[in-house]
């Protein structure tokens, strides 16, 4: 097993190796000529092939023992790192242009990376822990590029701030884990779990897991930063959230077999994930800037992946990781594109009647039939019905948002437009169980009742909206200040940890 081992570590390490090399190579002070793209594009590819080969060969074979060790779900996001990276690294190229740090932009830029893929191969506490301070540590010197503006240097403050509290909650759930299996293995931790019950160490750890992942995953009340760093380039906007914030959800899946019974720590999970997905979710309705209310959108799908971990659904978790990286990705880096076609989206349906009522409470039921319909043909039920419910209240205004025609034949068509797209993202949740991920879920009954009453609040709170907007006035103005929760949170980072943010 030595040869096969050394050949998957290569696999898995060379993409890293190579994307450095090709940032560092084609960089210049100067705009890269065709032979440097080349060049950069040649490298990404070997790269982009390398991490497919990793994806295939790698799982199940330990690398450095008892170091890495890849399962199958983290060797696919290896693969989607790699894709990304080399896209943004492309795109930084152009967008930088000119830029006196840009060599230090790309060293940052192939730092993040490597780490991440670190992290994804983390097969032990020491590992996991280093490798997510490294990423840390490297998106700090790209979230602060701009030294002159003084709101990003506050934010990267305050997320340094949440990170060292986050490596603490970290080192203690390694220790007290650690104690109770006698390594620091997380194979072995998945071992032993399997053969003994939880013990109150075991417990206190899950608890210690899941207070870092929501300091490190920016959930309320620590999402301030996440929205503050908008000043930072756009493909390190891209970067962090397509790739980085994503990575709390990847660690909670690594764990599912410590957070099976560790019911104390999914009710920790479910509260904050839902809390933070009706909240942010309000506040994205607000926004007009294109950045900032992608990154309030940022917050609120990360609440939402957070809350499936909670309830037990870590395969619609991974799905949802996967998309939203991808979605994330395209969005800011076509931001500008982004800007002009809201526009004309808002042109055209300046003169389209209001959504009626009848249509908000028909919308949910319609929803919700379609999604139960189509998990009727899997056997056994891909996930609970209370799940099917909370995807019906999440979709439901694909059937009334947007632009509203005029006429019972437009807005026919319009619900069936609605009602295919409700069909269409189902299949791929059903397709995303039929992937060998390797991902066992174990849901929550009663903490999905709970996740179900949040969703149905959530979609009365933005029918009201749409149906009686100035009887919301009030309300309106508190989500657009984001519930002055951030302004709470900075002053108390500042009096804990003061720091000169401005000039």
């Amino acid at each position: 097993m030595v040869l096969p081992e050394v050949v998957c570590a290569c696999c898995v390490c060379l993409p890293g190796v190579l994307m450095l090399v090709a940032v560092f190579t084609t960089q210049r002070e100067k705009a890269c000529d065709v032979a440097h793209w080349r060049t950069l594009i040649a490298l990404a590819m070997a790269a982009l092939l390398f991490s497919v080969i990793a994806a295939i060969v790698a799982p199940g074979l330990q690398l450095v023992r008892p170091w890495l060790q890849p399962s199958q779900f983290g060797a696919v996001l290896a693969v989607l790192v790699q894709l990304l990276g080399t896209v943004i690294a492309a795109f930084s190229s152009r967008y930088l242009e000119g830029e006196p740090r840009q060599r230090d932009y790309m060293a940052a830029l192939a730092g993040v990376l490597g780490a991440v893929h670190l992290l994804l191969l983390a097969d032990h506490w020491v590992v996991l822990i280093l490798a997510w301070a490294l990423v840390g540590g490297a998106l700090q010197h790209l979230l602060c590029f701009y030294a002159d503006r003084p709101f990003a240097q506050l934010a990267a403050h305050k997320k340094r701030a949440a990170d060292r509290l986050a490596d603490g909650l970290l080192l203690g759930a390694a220790a007290l884990a650690w104690g109770q299996v006698g390594s620091g293995s997380l194979t072995d931790l998945g071992l032993y779990l399997a053969r003994h019950a939880m013990s109150t160490a075991m417990h206190a750890s899950a608890m210690c897991l899941v207070l870092a992942v929501i300091l490190r995953t920016a959930l309320f009340p620590v999402h301030g930063w996440l929205i503050q760093v908008m000043e930072a380039p756009t493909p390190v906007s891209a970067l962090l959230h397509a790739g980085v914030v994503n990575l709390s959800g990847f660690v909670l899946i690594r764990f599912a077999p410590l957070l099976e019974h560790a019911t104390a720590a999914r009710i920790l999970l479910t509260a904050f994930g839902l809390g933070t997905a009706m909240l942010a979710g309000l506040v994205a309705l607000t926004r007009i800037s294109v950045k900032v209310r992608l990154a309030w959108s940022t917050v609120a799908q990360m609440g939402f992946m957070v809350l499936e971990c909670g309830l037990g659904l870590y395969t619609l978790a991974a799905m949802h990781l996967i998309g939203h990286s991808l979605y994330k990705a395209h969005a800011f880096l076509s931001a500008s594109s982004t800007v002009r076609s809201t526009r004309l989206q808002i042109m055209r349906a300046g003169g389209a009647p209001p959504t009626s009522a009848i249509r908000c409470l028909l919308a949910p039921a319609a929803s919700t039939a379609a999604v139960v319909a189509l998990q009727a043909l899997t056997s056994p039920a891909a996930w609970p019905w209370w799940w099917s419910a909370v995807m019906g209240f999440a979709w439901a205004p694909l059937l009334w948002w947007g632009n509203r025609p005029s006429g019972y034949r437009a807005r026919l068509l319009h619900g069936i437009a609605g009602l295919l797209m409700i069909c269409a993202l189902t299949g791929v949740a059903l397709l995303a169980h039929a992937i060998p991920l390797g991902i066992h879920d174990v849901p929550h009954p009663r903490l999905g009742l709970l996740a179900l009453t949040g969703m149905a609040s959530l979609y009365g709170s933005v029918a009201v909206i749409q149906l009686r907007p100035h009887a919301m006035r009030g309300w309106r103005r508190w989500s657009y200040a984001g519930f002055y929760v951030d302004e709470l949170y900075t002053r108390m980072t500042l009096q804990l940890w003061p720091t000169q943010w401005t000039r």
